[in-house]
């Protein structure tokens, strides 16, 4: 797929000729100057979301320039002569915890939506001089407002926004310098992925606050954050550096609360709007499990080393988040140049703190030095491919709308190809596959033991020993903890990529160690990526400890089941409404019960669970040949059961291959009877610059 490094001057240029072809195709979708159907309307691409078999245009077919079948192919990212591990690894921007939401922000946060008046920007689309809208993007009314807002009020601040790359002169890895690699958080960090590479501009790369390193989010139970996000990405929906879009829903992945919180895909909003998240932080079952608050491992850190008993199941404890845009038909996009940040979540359980020996804390590798939350040896790591253009900026590509996109070049915390210095002790890794099509499957490059803790933020019953990671889909996330006392100072391991992809469909193979580390792969990102460099001694005694039992499963046996729903993934679907704004038109789909496999339409309702009822979802892949991460393989099947209860509203189901999902393989279902706020079926949000208005949903027979 991509060309090697010895290929002729020709091929290259052919190559980026038609990646340029392509990427006008990305930029005219991303501005609106053009629409999906008018791409099927002129043989761009095909029926099925087929390139259409083009030279110039398509990378798979044959180039001029070489013999037989070879592929045009893509340009490999150029890298300015860097090398690998020549860089420190940044540990994630820690962002600031401000008590007292209430008279931190202003406008003070409400429970419903603040809908003061503002004066518009006439760059905006559907916007003319002297038009006014809301400061905030959230749906107003009583729908759509905060639950649990007046019993759990929020008790922490933070302010964050979305906004183009700029220089970061307020980094804070919430480490000292020696256990971040040297780094001077002092020093200003520039938006490079590596010193030697050039910024990226302010179009280019879309974050968190505007700058590297990626931000983390630090919370607990008990203690509830209002998440005020301000979007400051530009009024012109074409200042995008060629792909993206300047609207914004954040989704806060895994979180346990309500679906006005959720970042639902139709909740967007824009540029000049904030959208202020209410995240009570609470375990599942509050209502009606451990209601009394008298289970000391269902808690909190207090602060001074003891507990707060808060109410809920214990056993839903959960640890490593991340929340992301989830923008409609543009999630993979955004999240691609850059909105995406990782979220610990702390606990009695899971504190953050390896000396507390209360016999509930499960003392996994930290530090000691605060009551909760040390992060001297517990590190947040975000993998994405990137590539970039010929000037090094950013760019992202499209081969269908079936496959997906992979890259050429590995990050590890928007970083290329880093080190990062440890001591001989035990080390936590909570690692986030970042990607939007790429599966990752993880090794030492010594083959030495890896212990996995944690999946998809749930601590598991019991610690697995490991040499080699299961495949990690995309947003998929896997606790694990590394010894380095096996090692001397001095010493080198690196983390390796043992999956090869030969496009975003799925992986193409999973290769040995030996393979990996011989460089034979013709996917770049195969490999060594990550160096640890043992150079020291811990400077106190390594007191962490990995315990065998740490949090067994839920058990819902006990639940009658009320249904059982089965939804299966695929191609060939078909669209059976044309809104403009809430449907689109795409390959992918979901089928429910048995139907017909339905294009997205977040204004359609699919399934609609009582509150407080327990079902069985049978979500399967329906062939094809592709790997759909929710999480399921070719023609592979999964069951769950989940009991409905604590919060309604309405919420989203789709594959996080983010192409599939912005292609149509997206569905809505919702919680509509959990009190009198909540009508049946919930009105459709439809964001304007000038107001949200609402519209009444279309739905599937037998919800």
């Amino acid at each position: 797929m991509f060309l090697s490094n010895k290929a002729s001057k020709l091929r290259v240029k052919e190559a980026e000729n038609a990646r340029r072809n392509r990427q006008e195709i990305v930029k005219a979708l991303a501005d609106g100057q053009i629409t999906r159907r008018e791409l099927f309307k002129w043989g761009l691409f095909t029926v099925g979301g087929l390139l259409v078999w083009k030279h110039g245009l398509n990378p798979f077919v044959r180039s001029a320039y070489a013999d037989s079948n070879i592929p045009t192919g893509l340009p490999r990212s150029p890298l300015f002569g860097v090398q690998a591990f020549t860089q420190p690894m940044p540990r994630f921007d820690v962002l600031p915890r401000n008590p007292n939401p209430f008279t931190f922000l202003t406008p003070a946060p409400t429970k419903e939506a603040n809908t003061t008046q503002q004066l518009l920007n006439p760059a905006l689309e559907g916007v003319t001089p002297g038009d006014t809208g809301p400061i905030e993007g959230r749906p107003p009314g009583p729908i759509w407002a905060h639950q649990k807002f007046d019993t759990m009020p929020p008790q922490i601040a933070v302010e964050v926004s979305t906004e183009g790359a700029k220089i970061n002169t307020v980094y804070n890895p919430g480490v000292p310098s020696s256990l971040n690699s040297g780094i001077n958080p002092a020093t200003p960090f520039p938006p490079r992925f590596h010193p030697d590479l050039p910024d990226q501009g302010p179009n280019a790369l879309w974050t968190f606050n505007g700058t590297l390193p990626p931000k983390l989010l630090v919370g607990k139970y008990g203690e509830g954050i209002l998440f005020r996000h301000r979007n400051k990405l530009p009024f012109d929906i074409r200042q995008n550096g060629g792909f993206g879009i300047h609207t914004l829903s954040t989704h806060e992945h895994n979180g346990h609360h309500g679906a006005e919180n959720d970042g639902f895909t139709g909740a967007f909003f824009y540029p000049g709007q904030f959208y202020d998240y209410h995240y009570p932080i609470v375990l599942a079952g509050l209502n009606s499990i451990n209601t009394g608050a008298t289970e000391a491992r269902a808690g909190s850190p207090n602060g001074s080393g003891g507990i707060t008993k808060v109410p809920g199941d214990w056993k839903e404890t959960m640890s490593t988040h991340w929340f992301h845009d989830h923008m409609f038909s543009f999630t993979a996009q955004n999240v691609y140049k850059g909105d995406a940040g990782m979220f610990n979540i702390y606990s009695a359980l899971d504190r953050g703190n390896e000396a507390i020996n209360d016999g509930v804390n499960l003392r996994l590798p930290s530090g000691t030095a605060k009551d909760f939350g040390n992060l001297d040896y517990d590190v947040n790591l975000m993998l994405a491919d990137k590539a970039w253009d010929a000037n090094g900026q950013l760019a992202f590509d499209i081969f269908d709308t079936e496959s997906g996109f992979v890259a050429d070049v590995m990050t590890v915390n928007l970083v290329y190809r880093p080190f990062f210095e440890v001591e001989r002790r035990k080390y936590r890794f909570r690692i986030l596959n970042g990607a939007v099509s790429r599966f990752f499957k993880i090794s030492l490059s010594d083959a030495s033991p890896m212990i996995q803790i944690a999946n998809d933020g749930n601590l598991l019953p019991s610690p697995v020993t490991i040499t080699q990671t299961d495949e990690l889909g995309i947003a998929e996330r896997y606790d694990i903890v590394i010894d380095f006392s096996r090692y001397s100072v001095g010493q080198t391991v690196t983390m390796v990529n043992l999956l090869a992809h030969e496009d975003g469909k799925l992986p193409s193979s999973t290769l040995s160690l030996s393979e990996a580390l011989n460089g034979s792969s013709s996917d770049p990102c195969v490999g060594k990526f990550l160096e640890f460099r043992i150079v020291r001694d811990p400077a106190q005694p390594d007191v962490s400890q990995v315990p065998a039992v740490m949090i067994p499963n839920p058990d819902l046996s006990a639940i009658p089941v009320a249904r059982t729903r089965t939804f299966k993934f695929g191609d060939g679907a078909n669209q059976t409404t044309n809104d403009p704004v809430t449907s689109f038109r795409g390959p992918w789909g979901i089928g429910t019960d048995g139907g017909d496999k339905l294009d997205a339409d977040f204004g359609r309702i699919s399934a609609a669970p009582r509150f407080g009822t327990r079902e069985i979802w049978n979500l399967v892949n329906d062939g094809g040949g592709w790997d759909h991460p929710v999480h399921l393989r070719p023609d592979g099947s999964v069951q769950i059961t989940m009991q409905f209860r604590d919060f309604g509203g309405m919420f989203m189901e789709h594959c996080h291959n983010t192409l599939h999902e912005d292609n149509a393989m997206l569905l809505r279902w919702e919680i509509d009877d959990g009190g009198t706020p909540f009508l049946r079926p919930l009105p459709t949000p439809i964001p304007t610059p000038q107001g949200v208005r609402f519209q009444a949903p279309t739905q599937l027979n037998n919800i």
